[in-house]
């Protein structure tokens, strides 16, 4: 097999060909800009709402609810700054967990220079916010509570209903960063009483630059973007048309067929690699609280970085942790904070399936998976035995 194999769908995804086809319409012939009195005007923001329509049905949500941002960084930036400035006078205090994005860190932490204090909930050793910790953690001061759909590392999917039921007691807003769940889980934000939730387009076979922030109406949150009236005088800046076509077209596209795929191929991928690799170790859960597409092992006595660069060289793309952090020699936070030590979390793939994946490619990353560890450890093995034999030499 001579050719490449993609296995990092959950860093992005090629674009679908019937997604491109309705965007190069967009930027050929309907390029109106929303804003405008005239026709061209008139027929964009038609195409505007359609685009909402289709997104919204999705999720459970009425269209006035969708308003369309760069992608999923500013929707998570927005939703924490947005609701922390808007709220302050009722409290300063914001949940989220140890497991988030970096979108969605570094924004909590950048809060916290500014007064607001935020406390990280910790996770079980599935990658699971314990429900009793959640709720202790909660005071009158709380504006916010902010924990993702599914995790973008380990597949983790957190019981949203559960969650949303607490805030709603409580009286708190709830944001759910869905970037990974979006189309592959079950998201409905008014059954589970979720107020704001980040959408992006490229995870799912869409354009990048294209995302949402979900804001259930009478949520109170501040203007991030400001100028002109667009989205509902929420967010300034001309509309990403094209983007946002691309965007509603990949939503309408997946189907409930694609998930039961790439859960079937997932779970033979999982099954052939604990049962023909020693010493591996799956992190997240094996059950329906998984990403359908998610597939996260430690390989012990091994770099991830080895294992990557061997896969690459046949073809085969996968990732280290996530794709925003890969740059980093941290181990990855959400690995550390569901128990494994540096080592552990150091030799850990993250393979990420997407619908276009083959039974055939997926077995064929498993035969060159195994020559790799093989490879590597024999490696490590011999490098401790040189370490070894020298300290001896030391000794005499």
């Amino acid at each position: 097999m001579n050719k490449t194999v993609y296995l990092d769908h959950g860093a992005t995804t090629p674009t679908d060909p019937q997604v491109v086809e309705v965007m190069n319409a967009i930027y050929l012939t309907d390029f109106g800009n929303p804003s405008s009195a005239h026709q061209f005007g008139a027929t964009a923001r038609k195409h505007l709402a359609q685009a909402r329509a289709t997104i919204a049905a999705r999720i459970n949500a009425y269209p006035e609810e969708i308003i369309f941002t760069s992608g999923g960084s500013e929707s998570d930036n927005w939703a924490l700054r947005g609701v922390a400035y808007a709220n302050r006078t009722k409290g300063k205090h914001l949940i989220t967990t140890a497991i988030e994005h970096p979108a969605i860190l570094d924004t909590a932490k950048q809060l916290e220079k500014e007064g607001f204090t935020v406390t990280y909930l910790g996770v079980d050793a599935d990658g699971l916010v314990r429900l009793n910790e959640l709720e202790a953690a909660i005071t009158p001061e709380t504006t916010l509570v902010s924990i993702m759909a599914a995790n973008n590392e380990i597949g983790t999917i957190q019981d949203l209903a559960a969650i949303g039921e607490i805030c709603k007691k409580h009286e708190v807003y709830f944001h759910t960063d869905a970037v990974q769940a979006l189309t592959k889980a079950r998201l409905d934000v008014k059954a589970m009483h979720i107020d704001l939730m980040s959408l992006s387009g490229h995870k799912i076979h869409g354009p990048k630059g294209i995302g949402a922030l979900v804001i259930k109406k009478g949520t109170r949150l501040d203007k991030f973007i400001r100028g002109g009236h667009q989205e509902m005088d929420k967010r300034a800046g001309t509309e990403n048309v094209p983007g946002i076509i691309g965007f509603a077209k990949a939503v309408e596209l997946a189907t409930a067929e694609h998930v039961a795929y790439m859960q079937k191929l997932r779970d033979h991928f999982i099954t052939r690699v604990e049962k023909e690799i020693p010493d591996v170790k799956l992190n997240g859960p094996r059950s329906d609280k998984r990403l359908v597409n998610n597939a996260n092992f430690s390989f012990q006595y091994i770099e991830g970085e080895g294992i990557l660069l061997h896969l690459d060289m046949h073809g085969i793309a996968v990732s280290t942790g996530s794709a925003c952090s890969s740059q980093n020699l941290e181990p990855s936070h959400v690995l550390t904070a569901i128990g494994l030590d540096h080592d552990m979390a150091h030799g850990s793939i993250r393979f990420t399936l997407g619908r276009e994946n083959t039974q055939e490619e997926l077995d064929f990353t498993v035969d060159r998976l195994k020559e790799a560890i093989t490879k590597l450890r024999a490696f490590t093995a011999m490098k401790a035995e040189k370490i070894y034999d020298a300290s001896e030499h030391d000794h005499h």
